[in-house]
């Protein structure tokens, strides 16, 4: 009596035939060294911080081109309590990742299917392909016009912007995740009497995990650097609409500040990624 006489067990017999047994682990470096980095790296940002206060300080370069850090920090406070651009920082920090999470979620469930079906299907390849060449390549603010032109200046051509962003890089992620799925987990999957949506649900999706939240990290890198330039269209609240309304009036302080709070907003969605990875694929050895 064969797996295909039992379909119900087909499913748990294709998920442990899949999975990765612990043998093709990466070896990790040691945790001293991590630390040893962790240190070098808190090192370099302390006197990056210190050389910066003592050019402020020395009045090195003018105040109104490179406020302190003391008057960064101290408008930071003000952003937060009063507000800048008719609405305060955390106003303006919800609206952007209000945004960037309408379009990755819209390019998650658009990009890996399409990943998938190129991946596994070169007539479906063939056809996506030239088309995601033909785009990816061109800056956003290229199309930006463009896309003002068919969906008005709207969120929707905001979310637009940074989904045309993130859908090329997940995507490319994704297929080549499908194609280095090791051929034998395949054949053995029909062996047992597997179906082609069960080789793709056991098989070819948890061998394609690791490239997928890679795309998706690299995705939002990308999308995150689209942000600023989504929301100069006619937006009205959002880090970027901040960063550029402060800019026209010379606001240096607001604009370093709003740059960091995007940079620190940017390392700890790439720092939690990193942990899901971790803990979603844990034989993978780049997470």
């Amino acid at each position: 009596m064969n797996a295909a006489d039992h379909p119900a067990r087909a499913p748990s017999a294709l998920a442990q035939a899949a999975a990765p047994t612990g043998a093709h682990r990466v070896p990790r470096a040691p945790r001293g060294a991590f630390a040893g980095s962790r240190r070098i790296s808190a090192a370099t940002v302390v006197v990056l911080i210190a050389a910066w206060a003592l050019a402020a300080r020395l009045q090195l370069v003018s105040p109104v081109f490179l406020p302190s850090p003391a008057a960064v920090a101290q408008k930071f406070v003000t952003v937060a309590t009063d507000g800048s651009s008719n609405a305060t920082l955390l106003q303006h920090t919800l609206a952007s990742l209000d945004r960037m999470l309408a379009a990755l979620l819209l390019a998650i469930v658009t990009a890996i299917p399409v990943g998938i079906l190129t991946g596994m299907n070169r007539v479906a390849q063939a056809i996506v392909d030239p088309l995601i060449e033909f785009y990816r390549p061109i800056p956003p603010l290229a199309y930006l016009p463009l896309i003002v032109i068919w969906c008005g200046i709207g969120e929707p051509s905001k979310v637009l912007l940074i989904w045309l962003a993130i859908f090329a890089p997940l995507t490319i992620a994704t297929q080549q995740g499908v194609r280095r799925v090791k051929p034998g987990r395949i054949r053995g999957a029909r062996a047992l009497g597997a179906t082609r949506w069960q080789i793709v649900r056991y098989v070819v999706v948890p061998s394609a995990a690791p490239d997928v939240l890679t795309g998706i990290r690299i995705g939002l890198g990308v999308g995150w650097s689209v942000l600023v330039a989504a929301e100069l269209i006619a937006a009205t609240r959002g880090l970027g609409f901040m960063i550029q309304s402060a800019g026209q009036f010379l606001e240096t302080d607001v604009v370093i500040m709003g740059i960091i709070v995007i940079a620190l907003i940017a390392a700890s969605i790439e720092w939690g990624l990193r942990r899901v990875q971790k803990a979603l694929v844990p034989w993978d050895g780049h997470a």
